[in-house]
């Protein structure tokens, strides 16, 4: 599915360096990301969680690079994005990152074929090549039956499995999901995270934000924000020394 390449685990693919988003409300700073540091390595699978207003869809949005930094910077493989201009970003997260979002984002007067061919489309693929694409894509996921169908004829599983279709269409480096199971029903939830988790074992890095922990607990490791710091880290990364609850950023409790 997708890369079949195995994981390059170890390889650092993401970083911020005392990342800081500042929101001006009125009169009033509000600080949704105060001082991240954080390493994700290639091969990944981290859920990002956190009360409402932690700072957990602002690290997504960045991460993305759907929205800047205040100050500090993000690397991608090395490469310093949180200086690029808007049309570089753009050109970055067409090649190299893939998402998935709650609410599918689907085009309902496209097919399925079309809806997954997009990116495609937008990095100057022919039609032949495109369409050969879409048709692996929608087989992986369990869709080959149902290219020539809209979104209003899917269930909601169906949905966003093309979304995911969608997302690996240009063979991301890193795939972001913003509460990938929100709107499906407990069942649908369980297979979409199977089929996630499956990208991750082929190699995919995937970073999700969601609040559910049974559906946090697919991920490797799992990060905790609290008023835009890192709270804590559990899983397989909870006690290594590179990772973000050791670094600055990391809200230490408060001595008793």
């Amino acid at each position: 599915m997708g890369n079949r390449t195995a994981p390059d685990n170890g390889r650092e693919i993401v970083r911020l360096e005392n990342a800081r988003k500042v929101y001006q409300m009125g009169t009033e700073e509000v600080h949704a990301l105060a001082g991240v540091n954080v390493t994700f390595e290639k091969g990944d699978f981290w859920a990002i969680m956190g009360p409402s207003g932690s700072g957990k869809s602002t690290m997504m949005n960045v991460l993305g690079c759907l929205d800047r930094l205040t100050s500090g910077s993000y690397y991608l493989e090395d490469k310093d994005v949180s200086k690029l201009d808007d049309d570089a970003l753009s050109e970055l997260r067409l090649r190299y990152l893939g998402f998935i979002f709650q609410s599918f984002n689907l085009i309902p007067q496209l097919s399925v074929q079309r809806n997954i061919e997009l990116p495609l489309y937008y990095l100057g693929w022919d039609a032949i090549r495109s369409a050969q694409r879409a048709r692996e894509l929608a087989e992986e996921v369990g869709l080959g039956d149902r290219l020539h169908h809209r979104p209003t004829e899917l269930s909601g599983g169906q949905m966003q499995r093309v979304a995911i279709a969608r997302a690996l269409a240009n063979d991301p480096q890193v795939i972001f999901a913003d509460e990938p199971t929100g709107n499906l029903d407990s069942a649908t939830g369980v297979q979409i995270m199977d089929l996630l988790a499956k990208l991750n074992k082929l190699g995919k890095t995937i970073v999700m934000v969601t609040h559910e922990p049974d559906i946090a607990a697919y991920a490797h490791s799992r990060l905790h924000m609290m008023d835009g710091n890192i709270d804590r880290i559990e899983g397989s990364h909870a006690s290594n020394e590179n990772s973000p609850k050791h670094l600055a950023g990391h809200r230490e409790p408060a001595a008793s």
